[in-house]
């Protein structure tokens, strides 16, 4: 305390001085007085006011205190009443066990009475409940056979709460009311029928069917007011719970499963459509028995039933069922393509599931693919397996084909532009597109691989046709008569190169996005040169057989006989005119250089005969001169085996003429292809002959 005191004084002193610091401020001392004063005894006030209430807090705590011991010794003593009653009461309670037996006795003869009246007539209204239920007066059979059941179950609730191990007299109970069983059963396989027609039934008598749902959700409540019961007392009633909403779900389930399976109505050995139209048939029958059940059944069936959504689901699931059962199947390839398309399209398209008609409670966003991604990725494969095999396959048959036509005698058909062609092209092509097409309506990442299939195959497939033209060759040589139209056959041989080319390009231009054309395009350059290197072989074969043909008359030329008279130069050019009259049939650019140039290179021949065949001497330098005018490459050796072939002119007049030539001027046309450029006269010959 006396602590305590010497701190208040030091502070007090420090506050203080703290005030009087300058002279000024002892003029305010009795300010500063008063203000002390002040919170003193405001100080003084609050503490005497916490003291007070601490004071009443235990005064009050004080009086509850002896408030709860009086309590305690109240309850001590009624403790003390109850306890000296009870001992008292074990002999009375013991006296009373007759008169609860004589009650539960009595309980059980009231209930006999009450269902003595049902008992008596057990028989009769079980043969009642038979006619009805034969007369499908369903919800009268069911109330009768529920006053049935309610007696039967009354009687052994009351058994079995009087003695639960008596089961000779449950025996006996449920022995009387056997028959009961069997109406219940009876009167299932009736309802059971009905919901198996439902979706014929709600069109033509709905009422049927409501009646049906309401004898259901009368057993629901029955099922759950047993079970609770047995919570309490343990006793279950027999046939109990009968289930008939999981029951009716389950028949459903079963009977849309038996819709979906029966739509096979063909074998592949008796329609090759068979797939189509089990497809076409299961979307037809699903879209409109979930339409009847949208717009019909839900109005007989209660909300929490969800008879819609739970339809729908058991469609969904046996249409999975089914697909994953064709899809286990050795299918062929058009078939796979077929289920597929349907899988991944038809389903979701508005001709099924994504019709108007059963918007918005069928959203196919939700919806679980009908197969695994792994059993449709096993399909594509075998898909993409069987197509490559038909691919080959059909593309030599294609070839066979085209090489039986090589042998025809009759000249190949000509497109609208008058060129020569065969059907080849034209059936390859089309396979692809009918191939791609339908690769098209499965998806986009399959139609892009049957396209890279294509063109892989394509390739493979000209490296044989070019083999196979080889052959061709090489079997007309042998035998120049045969075949008859060998030159318009490779005429046509030529032009489907350009066929080829031209299809290549369409195929990929019309099936091919450009962000996959990079990797596509890379088998492009090696099918351009294979097709070039037929058409140009091609081409030399042309060349050869016009070669062949000229061969006797051109050894004739500088002979005896060609000297006579001889008819060798005339032959000559009406050989090739003929022959180039078939070239001009040849396609751009194949024809660019060789077929295009027929003309040119005839008119070559006529001018050059002209120089030969002129008669009078007077006149060649002027002949020759044009001839120099017309070909601007012509050199001194062409021109001086030319006047040596003819054989009339002096050495000093050839000399001259050239001399002449050489002198005038020489302005080439710009456009002038060389024709001499590359024609090379042996200077050995040219000597001889100018001797």
């Amino acid at each position: 305390m006396k602590e305590t005191d010497r701190e208040a004084v030091a502070t007090a002193v420090q506050r203080v001085a703290g005030m009087l610091q300058r002279p000024d401020q002892l003029d305010k001392v009795e300010q500063y007085r008063r203000r002390e004063a002040r919170k003193k005894a405001s100080v003084e006030a609050r503490l005497k006011a916490a003291i007070q209430s601490q004071l009443d807090g235990v005064r009050t705590g004080l009086s509850q205190l002896h408030s709860a011991l009086n309590d305690v010794t109240d309850i001590q003593r009624s403790l003390a009443d109850v306890s000296r009653d009870w001992r008292q009461s074990i002999n009375t309670v013991e006296s009373l066990k007759d008169v609860k037996d004589a009650v539960v006795r009595h309980s059980q003869l009231a209930a006999a009475v009450e269902n003595l009246k049902n008992i008596f007539s057990v028989p009769e209204i079980v043969r009642e409940t038979q006619d009805l239920i034969e007369q499908g007066a369903l919800l009268q059979a069911h109330r009768k056979l529920m006053d049935l059941e309610c007696s039967r179950d009354g009687l052994m609730y009351e058994q079995y709460r009087m003695d639960s191990g008596n089961t000779r007299d449950m025996t006996l109970i449920h022995g009387y009311f056997g028959s009961t069983q069997g109406l219940s059963d009876e009167l299932a396989k009736q309802l059971w029928m009905v919901l198996q027609r439902s979706l014929v039934t709600v069109r033509r008598d709905p009422t049927l069917l409501v009646s049906v749902v309401r004898i259901i959700e009368r057993e629901e409540k029955i099922d759950r007011r047993i079970l609770d019961r047995k919570k309490q007392t343990g006793f279950v009633p027999p046939g109990r719970p009968k289930n008939w909403k999981e029951k009716m779900f389950a028949i459903l389930d079963r009977t849309v499963t038996t819709r979906i399976e029966g739509t096979q109505a063909d074998t592949r050995e008796s329609d090759k459509m068979w797939l189509v139209r089990h497809l076409e048939i299961i979307r037809k029958y699903v879209l409109d028995d979930l339409i009847v059940a949208k717009n019909l059944m839900v109005q007989c069936f209660p909300p929490h039933y969800e008879i819609f959504r739970n339809l729908l689901s058991m469609y969904h699931q046996a249409l999975s069922t089914r697909m994953q059962e064709l899809a286990s199947e050795d299918l062929e390839a058009n078939e796979i393509v077929s289920l597929l398309t349907w899988v991944l399209n038809t389903y979701t398209s508005a001709e099924m599931m994504g019709n108007a008609e059963l918007a918005p409670e069928v959203d196919v966003s939700t919806l679980e693919p009908l197969l695994s991604p792994d059993v449709v990725s096993e399909l594509l494969d075998t898909y993409m397996s069987t197509l490559t095999s038909n691919i080959i396959a059909w593309l030599r048959k294609a070839l066979e084909t085209d090489k039986k036509d090589w042998l025809k005698e009759t000249e190949p058909e000509a497109d609208q532009d008058g060129y020569y062609q065969t059907t080849l092209p034209a059936i390859v092509f089309q396979m692809f597109e009918q191939n791609l097409q339908v690769a098209a309506q499965i998806s986009e990442d399959l139609k892009t691989k049957v396209l890279v299939l294509c063109l892989q195959q394509m390739n493979s497939f000209l490296s044989r046709y070019k083999d196979e033209t080889q052959s061709y060759k090489e079997q007309h040589l042998r035998d120049r008569q045969h075949p008859h139209c060998y030159v318009q056959y490779v005429i046509a041989i030529i032009n489907n190169c350009q066929t080829f080319k031209e299809s290549i390009v369409s195929l990929k231009r019309k099936y091919l996005k450009s962000d996959a054309e990079a990797g596509v395009s890379l088998s492009q350059p090696s099918m351009d040169g294979i097709l070039d290197a037929i058409a140009k072989e091609g081409c030399g074969s042309l060349l050869e057989e016009v070669f062949l043909d000229l061969e006797q008359h051109l050894s004739e030329l500088m002979t005896r006989k060609w000297l006579l008279g001889s008819n060798a130069v005339d032959t000559i050019c009406v050989t090739v005119e003929d022959y180039f009259n078939d070239f001009a049939k040849i396609k751009k650019p194949y024809k660019k250089g060789f077929g295009e140039d027929a003309d040119g290179y005839c008119d070559t021949i006529t001018a050059v005969a002209e120089v030969i065949k002129l008669t009078d001497p007077s006149l060649l330098y002027l002949e020759v001169s044009t001839l120099v005018s017309k070909y601007p490459d012509i050199r001194d050796d062409h021109i001086g085996a030319l006047l040596a072939m003819r054989g009339d002119t002096s050495r000093d007049m050839k000399q001259t003429i050239i001399e002449t030539l050489e002198q005038g001027p020489t302005q080439a046309n710009p456009n002038y292809v060389p024709i001499f450029k590359e024609i090379v006269v042996p200077s050995l010959n040219v000597a001889k002959l100018l001797k």
